[in-house]
């Protein structure tokens, strides 16, 4: 996998009549979210004093990730372009009544913003993997998810610290601002998309029926069920890692600031994981590509059992380029193997499968980190990373290469 074939492929996706604007509506719209990610659980502990207020922003934005699966179903009710463009204003909206928050009886604004935008969040998602199908060149779905990974993580590593700083200077309103501005300019990029969608036919069954849908097709799918499932798993152990971050840098004798270090570093192996994934995806194919990330994954955790920097931060490097490797086979294979009027509602089932399991693990985790010891705890969970990626391996599908090679992955030249 030459530096070359890496940067070629790349230059075909950018140069894509759709796709370059589009990841350029993620960079954008993704810098806004996270820096607002951020700042507002700092905002919420400035005005109240309580730690248990702060974490309950992540909490709000994530309260809605259950009902994904209904929500979903409105992406296969209308045109997914106007909705995408809609979703955007209606967030753009919304950011501008937290300027309403100036005391510490007003945080339920902030409350119910996260949680419009976590549930906003489900449809936006659900719409663009289902116009992403569409739009951009099925030869290329695997690049092009691989370079959203590459600018939603590129954006987790700049955004916050750009958001710190706006809030510490100007306060939470003004990174508010900052985020509805990014939505709506990255609604004038996704204007610039040229996709023709035809009106969906009216539905013959009710909310609840179309809703299972989703779910009915990845469970029946043969190639879809075993990366939704080894996907899900991968991230239930992921959270209860992630859960232990702050243990293991006190095992390393270093304060809590560190974890941002290893934040970082985990980032920069997601950033370059995306930048290959197309190409490693063609070769490998989607199930040895993700159980390939999941082993790299279960080594990293493993690592992080061993109390030496060196080590962590490898660790660290290895979770941040396994752990996205099934997330971008999972999603590129669901926009690969759904028909287009099921797509929105089994693109948002998956991601619901996908990523609960990771707040799950997150809150396991964190009274799991109290009650056992460390290194046990994470070299179980590098194994039960290990059993995941093999029973993956093994699977019947695994052994079809199910995304074709094309001539220019060849010969890039």
């Amino acid at each position: 996998m030459t530096t070359q074939t890496t940067t070629w492929t790349v230059v075909r996706v950018l140069r894509d009549r759709n796709a370059g604007p589009y990841l350029a509506g993620v960079v954008v719209s993704g810098f806004g979210t996270s820096a607002l990610w951020l700042a507002s659980g700092v905002w919420v502990k400035d005005l109240t004093g309580s730690d248990g207020l702060a974490a309950l922003c992540v909490l709000a934005m994530w309260a809605s990730a259950p009902a994904g699966p209904a929500l979903g179903t409105l992406a296969d009710r209308v045109r997914r372009k106007p909705l995408l463009i809609g979703t955007n204003l209606l967030l753009a909206a919304l950011l501008l009544t937290l300027f309403a928050v100036d005391s510490p009886d007003r945080v339920w604004i902030v409350f119910a913003v996260l949680f419009v935008y976590g549930a906003a969040g489900i449809v936006h998602d659900a719409a663009e993997s289902a116009l992403v199908a569409a739009a951009v060149d099925k030869h290329l779905l695997g690049d092009f998810n691989g370079l959203r990974m590459t600018a939603t993580e590129g954006m987790k590593l700049l955004a916050p610290l750009a958001g710190a700083g706006l809030y510490s200077v100007y306060g939470g309103p003004v990174v508010a601002l900052l985020d509805a501005i990014s939505f709506v300019l990255a609604t004038g990029l996704y204007a610039c998309l040229r996709v023709r969608e035809s009106r969906p036919e009216p539905p013959a069954a009710g909310w609840h029926a179309r809703t299972a849908e989703g779910a009915r097709h990845l469970w029946a799918h043969p190639r879809l069920r075993p990366l939704v499932v080894a996907g899900g798993a991968t991230m239930l152990f992921a959270g209860l890692n992630g859960a232990m971050v702050y243990a293991v840098v006190g095992g390393l004798g270093h304060s809590p600031a560190y974890a941002g270090v290893l934040a970082a570093v985990q980032g920069a192996g997601s950033v370059a994981v995306g930048l290959l994934s197309g190409t490693a995806l063609r070769r490998l194919g989607r199930h040895h590509f993700a159980a390939c990330g999941i082993g790299l994954t279960a080594v990293g955790v493993g690592l992080r059992a061993v109390p030496a920097d060196p080590a962590a931060l490898a660790g660290s490097a290895a979770i941040g380029a396994g752990l996205p490797c099934v997330l971008i086979a999972a999603l590129t294979a669901v926009q690969h193997e759904t028909p287009d009027a099921l797509l929105g509602r089994t693109a948002a089932t998956a991601n619901t499968l996908l990523f609960t399991p990771n707040v799950i693990g997150l809150s396991a985790g964190a009274a799991l980190v109290e009650l056992a010891d460390l290194r046990p705890t994470l070299l179980a969970l590098g194994l039960a990373l290990l059993v995941t990626a093999a029973v993956l391996r093994q699977s019947p599908a695994s052994a079809e290469r199910t995304v074709s090679r094309s001539p220019s992955d060849a010969n890039p030249a």
